[in-house]
């Protein structure tokens, strides 16, 4: 270690101990404010503080004993007994560079601040409007009031994209996107937002147009599907009906035919039956006291049945008698 540097060091410790380095503060205050202006290096009530603006004199504050430099109501400032120096209602004008001296009992310094003070008009509403440009959405942020010595920053932001302006008085933005924009207009001591939605017809986002394109056909191709299937059902169904009743070639169902059978058959019977002759025999009597068949309608529907074959009986016709 270099034990002549640190020697060195203490022994300027030692003859300089109160003495504090200057201090550079700054200050933004909105005009028609109060603004205060401490020392922050020196705790409590101070001995001797003396402000100066610009290098000149303003007052001073001594054994509890102000003194001012400045006609007093042209200076709107007062001093505290911590050396606290007070502007009221303050004014463009009182800009500039603050400096304080804060001295001890014996005369020695205590410290040296410096302080910038800047006055700023509050910036004004800003002006936001759009329009629509084939596929693009313009917008455009205005201030109309600005002070040249001042800086503003706009700000115009969206969703997806952001631009930032220093000393303007007008922001453009292109985008291809509509929703909602902000316009923000800021200086040190004042901001002011704008907020509008805008919104063009006939805008759409290449994927919401894919989306909708796609729906439609597959919506499409459904109902079509849709129609295929119920046709198809009712086809088969008219194929089983059809295969379960059959026609018969007098284009009658098959459920009636055993009926109309039964009815040809009976009326064979009736026909086929021979004349009686005049004096009948017993035989013969009993022949025709037979009952006929008859028909029989049956309710349910049976399997065709074979036809019955009749056999014809032949008369016995009396002999005669030789």
């Amino acid at each position: 270690m270099n034990f002549r540097r640190i020697y060195l060091v203490k022994c300027l410790l030692l003859l300089f101990p109160s003495v504090k380095c200057s201090v550079t503060n700054w200050i933004y205050m909105a005009v028609n404010e109060s603004a205060l202006l401490s020392i922050t290096s020196a705790a409590g009530s101070v001995h001797d503080a003396t402000w100066l603006k610009d290098r000149k004199r303003l007052l001073q504050i001594k054994d509890k004993t102000v003194k001012y430099y400045v006609n007093k109501d042209q200076c709107r400032c007062k001093i505290f007994l911590n050396g606290t120096l007070q502007i009221e209602r303050v004014m463009k004008e009182d800009s500039g560079k603050y400096t304080v001296t804060v001295y001890q009992e014996n005369g020695k310094l205590k410290a040296e601040e410096d302080t910038m003070f800047i006055i700023q008009e509050p910036v004004p509403q800003p002006i936001l409007s759009g329009e629509c440009m084939n596929k693009n959405v313009s917008v455009k942020c205005e201030v109309k009031q600005k002070t040249k010595d001042e800086t503003i920053i706009i700000e115009l932001t969206t969703d997806k994209s952001k631009k930032t302006q220093k000393n303007a008085t007008r922001l453009e933005l292109h985008t291809r996107y509509s929703g909602t924009f902000r316009c923000v207009v800021k200086n040190q001591v004042s901001t002011k937002t704008a907020e509008k939605v805008i919104k063009c017809s006939g805008q759409l986002d290449l994927y919401l147009i894919l989306s909708i394109a796609g729906g439609a056909i597959f919506f499409v191709i459904f109902v079509i599907l849709l129609i295929y299937c119920i046709r198809k059902k009712k086809a088969e169904r008219l194929e089983d009906d059809l295969a379960g009743t059959p026609e018969s070639d007098s284009g009658l169902p098959g459920e009636e035919r055993p009926m109309q059978a039964h009815q040809v058959d009976s009326e064979m019977v009736v026909r086929e039956l021979p004349q009686l002759p005049c004096n009948p025999t017993p035989k013969q009597l009993r022949v025709q006291q037979r009952p006929l068949p008859q028909p029989q309608v049956q309710q349910q529907a049976l399997p065709p049945r074979p036809r019955p074959r009749t056999q014809q009986r032949t008369p016995n016709h009396p002999r005669e008698r030789p």
